[in-house]
């Protein structure tokens, strides 16, 4: 019972991460219907932005963790969020009414760029940071099994479900949330009553590329290593979860992560730990065969 305690604690703060990576898959898709395959790199270079903001931070002498780790959430969000708007401006607003095949190309090679870019400037070896927040509490103990939650795990819980809020609450009552709401049910009648088409679509990538650059920063401080090559496997699983919970839906995606989660940590902790991507992307192929929609999405009506 504790170990399994234990497994489930780590499987839901490994879905919260999954899931902030996933509602930005699933923001794309729901307002123009394509898949933002570059954005799980834009989560890597949010991890590396920590890591550069953390570096240079410490050399400044701000030593206060509380303080510090504001400034490197505000220095990420900053800089990913201008990546997420040039990706929008370079590799989709120019093909946004080609064939659907010419953004998805745009994007893998968006994801390759990206990779090398970041291996080039910042080298191929891993990078590794100093844990910040050792130690956790106690919940449980069974046969000398103890079941800690780790001050870090707190963390990203708690940052996880205010910036959910925080993103619910733009969603659903601001004039923002309402124009992307618009553009995503019909672009061309959103610009004819006003909406300015390209700025919500824009928004609405720098919205994800930040919520992938608080992910980014979160994983950083849990694992305390990084490299270049994260964002493509982290991308693509949450790829999986925002299929498994149904692309377009961001309480889908919500789901989908922390079930993925939950899937792969349990599968490391009860079979084999180096099939726990297999059993991720099994996953995905049932949903796709079985149920393709997703846990909460909905059947795409045909227009007339």
């Amino acid at each position: 019972m504790a170990y399994f305690l234990q497994q489930l604690i780590n499987g839901v703060t490994l879905g919260m991460i999954y899931g902030l990576i996933a509602i930005g898959y699933t923001m794309v898709y729901g307002i123009i219907g394509m898949i933002n395959f570059a954005h799980g790199e834009i989560y890597m270079i949010g991890a590396f932005v920590a890591v550069i903001a953390l570096t240079v931070l410490g050399l400044l002498g701000v030593t206060y963790v509380p303080l510090a780790l504001l400034l490197v959430l505000i220095v990420a969000m900053f800089f990913t969020a201008a990546y997420g708007w040039t990706l929008e401006r370079v590799a989709y607003r120019p093909l946004r009414n080609a064939p659907r095949l010419a953004p998805l190309i745009s994007a893998i090679g968006m994801s390759f760029f990206l990779q090398n870019y970041v291996a080039v400037a910042q080298g191929a070896r891993v990078k590794a940071v100093p844990p910040m927040f050792p130690g956790g509490i106690n919940v449980y103990e069974h046969a000398g099994f103890v079941v800690q939650v780790s001050y870090i795990q707190i963390l990203v819980w708690l940052l996880t479900l205010a910036l959910m809020a925080a993103f619910a609450y733009v969603i659903t009552r601001t004039a923002f949330g309402r124009a992307q709401r618009c553009v995503q049910q019909d672009r061309v009648m959103a610009g004819l009553v006003g909406i300015d088409v390209d700025r919500t679509i824009a928004r609405t990538f720098v919205i994800g590329a930040v919520l992938a650059a608080v992910a980014g920063l979160m994983v950083t401080l849990y694992y305390g290593v990084i490299d270049f090559f994260m964002g493509f496997l982290a991308g693509i699983k949450a790829f999986t979860a925002a299929v498994l919970g149904g692309i377009g839906s961001v309480p889908g995606a919500i789901l989908g992560g922390l079930l993925l989660g939950l899937i792969e940590s349990f599968w490391s902790a009860y079979f084999s730990i180096e099939y726990k991507d297999v059993a991720a992307f099994s996953i995905l192929v049932l949903v796709l065969i079985f149920r393709p929609t997703g846990l909460l999405g909905r059947p795409e009506v045909e227009k007339v």
